[in-house]
């Protein structure tokens, strides 16, 4: 395997507070010689474990980057035992261009690993993460919310493992960072996800889907400056005690939770984020965009449960998700 072309700037394994770049050489047209510099922040103080957060592994969600960026400004060597590796724009083109994907080549980083040295930009970002920084970290935590197409309730997110013991931890890492909703998430398709590669690994991982709709508010931030420094008290690196709110308990048992759309149109949704349904319940219509007179078409509830996830632009396309209900396991 090729060395990685990704070189940081500052050191990752020396004792203080470095802030420097992950400097990826990138040959284009207004700098022949350019590169792409990745943002990040390392802070270390001793032996212990070791937390690799990240945020806008999509670059239109952004509740991970302000709680990230504050955390460089705040944590100090003296508050943490171990290491904490922070980069706060993950795909960082996509990022500065305020899309899901990199302007660049395309790349979706959640679907681009376990990446290649000799790959796109966005295939080198997730191979050095691949083969640098998460076999570094004992635990790994990446921010999500629903960027410009989908909004959610706010929830921390683990997932089921075959590894039982390894579930267990990720699912304890979830209630640690105690957002309002705990939900123990169904992919549609973890093939090349950055959830899945770190979970191949052994590690222990958190996520989340704090809100959406390309932008990010007071409440959903607060949850995330909240919730990432009790990952880091539950991780053993920072010192204090957690700070625990009352959280809903949500599972995902198949892919019945998920309601798409088969039409394109004029979006309509029945019910709002955290209602209540029924099987059988309307929870959104498509309505016709080329013509007056033409009722819309229902979009059904295929379970019971409560409304976790929406489509947010006002159309809709064949094949977007327009719904996903979770069921409360009180």
């Amino acid at each position: 395997m090729k060395a990685s072309p990704i070189t940081p700037t500052i050191p990752l394994d020396v004792d203080g507070i470095h802030h420097g770049f992950l400097k990826l050489p990138y040959s284009r047209d207004d700098s022949a010689w350019g590169s792409i510099m990745i943002p990040i922040t390392v802070i270390k103080n001793g032996d212990g474990p070791t937390a690799l957060l990240t945020g806008a592994n999509h670059g239109d969600e952004y509740e991970g980057p302000v709680a990230l960026q504050e955390l460089t400004v705040t944590l100090q060597r003296e508050d943490i035992t171990g290491r904490v590796i922070i980069v706060p724009a993950f795909n960082y083109p996509a990022y500065c261009a305020g899309t899901r994907t990199s302007p660049i080549d395309k790349g979706n980083m959640n679907r681009s690993f376990p990446g290649r040295p000799d790959g796109t930009p966005t295939e080198k970002v997730a191979d050095y993460f691949q083969r640098v920084l998460v076999p570094m970290a004992d635990v790994v935590f990446d921010f999500h919310s629903g960027g410009k197409t989908l909004d959610f309730v706010p929830f921390a997110a683990a997932h089921l493992l075959e590894d039982k013991a390894q579930e267990a931890a990720c699912v304890a890492l979830m209630q640690a960072f105690n957002a309002p909703y705990s939900v123990m998430l169904l992919e549609i398709d973890n093939v090349g996800m950055y959830d899945t590669a770190v979970e191949d690994m052994g590690k222990v991982f958190g996520s989340t889907e704090l809100g959406g709709g390309g932008s990010a508010t007071a409440k959903s931030i607060a949850i995330a400056k909240k919730g990432i420094r009790n990952v880091l008290i539950h991780a053993g690196i920072l010192q204090g005690d957690l700070q625990l709110d009352p959280t809903v308990n949500i599972d995902m048992p198949d892919g019945e939770c998920f309601v798409f759309s088969q039409d394109y149109g004029l979006f309509e949704p029945m019910v709002d984020l955290g209602d209540t349904v029924a099987k059988d319940d309307v929870v959104a219509r498509v309505w016709p965009v080329a013509r007056t007179g033409i009722p819309p078409i229902d979009y059904t509830a295929k379970i019971s449960g409560l409304v976790i996830c929406r489509h947010f632009p006002g159309l809709i396309k064949a094949g977007d998700c327009a719904a996903v209900i979770g069921i409360d396991i009180k």
